[in-house]
């Protein structure tokens, strides 16, 4: 966008926007209730509500944006039809939007998409063109085609229209939840910060809205940090939240988070995973990467830098002042929960051996009669329950002694439990290598 068009967005009236946005979404999308978390809010002292946008309709926020702008669209510009390029989220929103509105979706999606969001994407009505490797050579083939075909052309995020949308999120959570004090949004594109960021800055500019993204993904901090109030492409991205894997966030969002949003924090992928799976088990949720993304910054707010002071590469920033937590309401936005069942298996998995849950060790045995059974009698006098077990002579590094390495992985309670475990089984004598 040109700076002129970036300054007229920023200075629109945004409580209207916003407003207008909720009246074309009304019987559309799903007003999502808050949802109390005792857990977490037993953890950090202060009253923590969920947002549970994954439980939209497509099972992400993406679809308030994508309907939006649809809905904002004339007659004349639904018959020329609409293109986007995405590898999930986005596509289904604007596949079902598309389809709400009597207009033909094409969605360019890069070829490594997984299948299952291909076929989601396709049931919706849409027309599905998989090009390119990653989802920049998709969005420049869409961009393609809407310049050859004349079709409408919706940005996954740096859209006026669809962040507008998203902003109609900030609405029902003052509407549910007048006493907020802060909302936890996950930073990508930045379409859902910069929208919920200018709606509670409308409406209730006492509550503060704070930006998270994972460590492997600097696109943000780079840019809120180097002072020049201009955005900077990340050099890489590496995050198992594909859906803030953002290597160039938009000029108009990063213009209306730079203005509207009060601070920002990083996560680590081990905070990320370990909230995927505390969702499953106490909360019976499934949530994305992205969607944990602000679940995670709970654990860092005592690290929250202020937005305004950011520059000089961060050297200068300060943290943002975190009043008595007895007295906060924090609101996490759960953003989406289209996760892959192999992607789920592996992300619990990290998150059980985050959480001690899951321990691999390696111990070498005399091979003779009896050992094995010591072992798992150590294991069974300690409740540590065997989920696999390999007895492997060959594996052993001292193949002239006469032993064999005996690999074991056990399903513990905790960090204590496995500490348990290991010095029961050093007591014996046994010299215990842990994996993980």
């Amino acid at each position: 966008m040109t700076p002129e068009q970036i300054n007229e967005y920023v200075n629109r009236d945004h409580a209207a926007d916003v407003e207008l946005a909720a009246q074309r979404l009304e019987g559309v999308v799903r007003h999502t209730h808050l949802e109390e978390s005792q857990i977490l809010s037993d953890r950090i002292g202060a009253r923590v509500l969920l947002k549970p946008e994954n439980l939209q309709k497509t099972g992400s926020f993406k679809l308030r944006g994508a309907y939006n702008k649809i809905a904002s669209l004339s007659q004349e510009d639904l018959d020329k039809g609409i293109v986007t390029a995405s590898a999930g989220n986005h596509a289904q929103g604007v596949a079902y939007a598309a389809r709400e509105r009597g207009a033909q979706a094409t969605i360019v999606m890069p070829r490594i998409t997984p299948p299952i969001k291909v076929d989601a994407t396709r049931a919706l009505g849409a027309k599905v063109a998989l090009v390119g490797d990653v989802f920049d050579e998709s969005s420049a083939h869409a961009a393609k085609l809407s310049e050859e075909q004349g079709l409408i052309f919706v940005h996954p995020f740096n859209d006026y229209e669809v962040l507008t949308g998203q902003g109609t999120i900030a609405l029902e959570i003052l509407q549910d939840c007048p006493e907020v004090t802060d909302i936890l949004v996950p930073l990508g594109g930045g379409g859902l910060g910069a929208g919920i960021a200018m709606a509670v800055k409308a409406f209730a500019p006492h509550v503060r809205v704070i930006g998270v993204t994972p460590e492997g993904s600097q696109a943000f901090k780079q840019s809120f940090s180097d002072g020049q109030h201009e955005v900077h492409p990340a050099s890489s991205v590496h995050t198992a939240a594909e859906g803030v894997a953002v290597k160039q966030p938009g000029d108009l969002t990063f213009a209306l988070l730079e203005k509207y949003l009060d601070g920002f924090v990083t996560v680590t992928e081990r905070d990320i995973s370990e909230m995927i799976l505390l969702m499953l088990e106490k909360h019976k949720l499934v949530v994305e990467a992205a969607g944990a993304v602000s679940l995670a910054a709970l654990n860092e707010l005592d690290k929250v830098k202020s937005v305004a002071s950011l520059e000089n590469n961060g050297t200068d920033a300060k943290l943002l002042d975190v009043p008595d937590m007895k007295n906060r309401v924090i609101v996490p936005i759960l953003s989406g929960g289209n996760i892959d069942t192999v992607t789920i298996g592996a992300v619990i998995q990290r998150g059980m051996i985050t959480r001690g849950r899951i321990m691999q060790f390696g111990v070498e045995l005399p091979d003779t009669p009896g050992q094995l059974a010591l072992i798992a009698q150590i294991l069974a006098d300690l409740r540590a329950n065997v989920i696999e077990l390999n007895h492997d002579q060959f594996k052993a590094q001292s193949h002239y002694t006469n032993t064999v390495l005996l690999e074991v992985t056990v399903e513990t309670n905790g960090p204590e439990h496995i500490q348990q475990v290991l010095d029961a089984l050093q007591a014996k004598g046994f010299r215990v290598n842990r994996v993980y």
